[in-house]
């Protein structure tokens, strides 16, 4: 990865030390809020720029906020807990504009339609990053767990088969679709839940993750589809 998980920490260290909590919480509300006329004469280009930077600044923040927690579930893992970015006001609102501006760059020219999350964690972020993106949310959840009629597709897991569902006309034929979850391991809930997408006539444009476990190889079972991860780290 290109940035070390103790370097990150220093950075966002530093950065706190540097700026008081209040003036963080205007920066994120301005930078989400602003309606300055002047921007777009500046042109495409330096909006980016500026998008970009704000970006990288904002993960810095982000990892910052992670937790660790050694041997945890077994010896030998080092779990990376993403529960306190959700627990102070002013890094979820941050997270979530990371977020926003992490799709706004990758899929520029095709904003989603529709964000759906996977059971269970990414419906701790999704519906929020859809309602930023003017999209709908729709939920993946385990068999069983939702009325009416839903398309089912089964999936591998360490431990034997498991099933996805999706209820039938949540998502249009010709929609545009990104696929959310807390973190990319194996893929293999990912790319189930790519596949009900697809059953019922999305487009699927992306894959989004907060973190990611290089070594398990996810993105290989996922077909090509664009895949994002926005905290990288050493872990």
């Amino acid at each position: 990865m290109s940035t070390s998980a103790n370097t990150a920490q220093s950075l966002a260290q530093t950065s706190k030390d540097q700026i008081p909590s209040n003036s963080v919480e205007a920066a994120v509300l301005a930078s989400s809020t602003s309606t300055n006329p002047n921007d777009a004469s500046r042109g495409q280009p330096a909006a980016a720029a500026a998008g970009a930077s704000e970006l990288a600044s904002t993960k810095i923040t982000l990892l910052g906020a992670l937790k660790r927690f050694p041997d945890f579930p077994i010896p030998g893992i080092n779990f990376i807990d993403i529960l306190p970015l959700f627990q102070d006001p002013v890094i979820h609102l941050a997270l979530l504009r990371a977020l926003e501006l992490q799709v706004l760059e990758f899929a520029e020219h095709s904003k989603p339609d529709v964000v759906v999350g996977l059971d269970a964690r990414g419906f701790l972020f999704g519906p929020s990053l859809a309602l930023r993106l003017n999209a709908s949310f729709v939920p993946v959840r385990k068999q069983g767990k939702m009325p009416g009629p839903c398309v089912t597709v089964a999936y591998e897991k360490e431990y034997g088969t498991d099933f996805f569902q999706m209820q039938e006309g949540a998502v249009k034929p010709g929609q545009k679709v990104l696929v959310v979850d807390d973190i990319i391991a194996t893929g293999g809930s990912a790319a189930a839940a790519g596949s009900l997408v697809k059953q019922l006539g999305g487009d699927l444009i992306g894959y989004l993750f907060i973190l990611e476990i290089p070594f398990l190889n996810g993105r290989s079972k996922l077909d090509g589809v664009q895949t994002v991860t926005l905290l990288e780290t050493d872990d």
